[in-house]
């Protein structure tokens, strides 16, 4: 190990002790502050520096865990490197559910660290890993934890992780889902889908492509009992070319259902706007300073020839703390908090939830 990573490795333990010392925070905000915050890591494009210090700060938070991570290095565009971070809570067992969020960022000239994507989904995918750590009794099931690299580029880690993966049909035949975290705070309403009931691009003729709701169920049902009616998980009404509650292939799930492995996606976002492509979740709020003018009443822009800015916070100078916490007083911390609660209950329970 260089001097370089040594120093980092001195700053992560640095931050994982003071994580323990801050009663203020939560743990799951502070793993956030710390991958996304102006004092931590901050944006983390593909294959950059950053991205790299991103995936040793996951590795380390999950050795300070008990986990024994192993980074499975990928090559991608013009031989840059990126690394998948796996880790299972019991190797053992003979099935396994994979809970993953991509640790990447994109748009930093735009003024993005990516606090919502993804900072948030690998935020709470840590908080979660630490809270199955520490059950008393494991779960029947091993529960796979995987921080995907190079999302934003082409979902390439996730790719690339499938391609291995069924590279090996008996660990493949073990795999019986896939929860994908990518940004699961800051919008107005958290969502859960599945797979779209057409095939993906990615479907290939000799594997059936996986469309059941089976995970998505499961996190509806377990999102009702922790969080009550007003915060559960939502399935977004039926819109041109997507039915109710299905999702497309822009994030780390496609390639699963592609492999004919049943998925959930969760996410937050506004599915009631009429953006600036439709009902189509692009819009992820309706606060007035992510429009150039909103009209509240239609829940569209009131000059749809002029808008820019379509309520939308990925991949814009809105995905930084400082300016979501503004906008939305105690919405992150929040909306973290409730999806570690849901997924620990499901994760902890898998044969109240994820057997039939």
């Amino acid at each position: 190990m260089g001097s370089k990573h040594l120093l980092a490795a001195a700053l992560i333990t640095v931050s994982l002790s003071a994580i323990a010392n801050n009663e203020n925070k939560s743990e799951v905000y502070q793993y956030l502050e710390l991958i996304s915050g102006t004092k931590g890591i901050g944006a983390r494009e593909a294959g950059t520096a950053e991205e790299k210090k991103t995936a040793d700060f996951i590795v380390n938070t999950f050795r300070s865990m008990g986990y024994h991570p192993i980074k499975q290095t990928f090559t991608f565009g013009l031989l840059q490197d990126s690394a998948n971070i796996i880790v299972d809570s019991a190797p053992d067992a003979k099935k396994t559910i994979i809970l993953a969020a991509h640790y990447d960022s994109t748009a930093a000239n735009k003024g993005s660290l990516g606090a919502i994507d993804n900072g948030a989904g690998v935020a709470a995918m840590l908080a979660i890993a630490k809270n199955i750590a520490q059950l008393n009794t494991q779960p029947s099931i091993n529960i796979r934890f995987i921080a995907f690299g190079a999302e934003e580029n082409g979902l390439k880690g996730s790719k690339h992780y499938v391609k291995q993966l069924t590279q090996q049909p008996e660990e493949r035949s073990q795999v019986i889902g896939m929860i994908n975290f990518d940004t699961i705070a800051g919008g107005d309403i958290t969502y859960v889908h599945s797979a779209h009931t057409s095939p993906y691009k990615c479907a290939t003729d000799d594997i059936t492509f996986n469309s059941e709701t089976i995970i998505r169920d499961a996190l509806l049902t377990a999102s009702e009992k922790k969080l009550g009616n007003q915060h559960k998980y939502t399935i977004h009404p039926a819109y041109p070319g997507y039915p109710e509650g299905v999702t497309g292939e822009w994030s780390d799930h496609a390639p699963f259902a592609c492999a004919g492995i049943p998925i959930a996606y969760v996410e937050s976002t506004n599915f009631t706007i009429n953006g600036e492509d439709g009902f189509d979740g692009y819009s992820q709020t309706t606060h007035s300073e992510t429009w150039d003018c909103f009209e509240q009443s239609t829940k569209t822009a009131c000059q749809r020839e002029d808008e820019k800015q379509w309520g939308k916070m990925w991949h814009t100078k809105f995905d930084q703390l400082d300016t979501i916490n503004r906008l939305f007083p105690g919405r992150l911390a929040r909306q973290l908090s409730q999806n570690v609660t849901v997924l620990t209950e499901v994760l902890s329970k898998p044969e109240l939830y994820l057997t039939r």
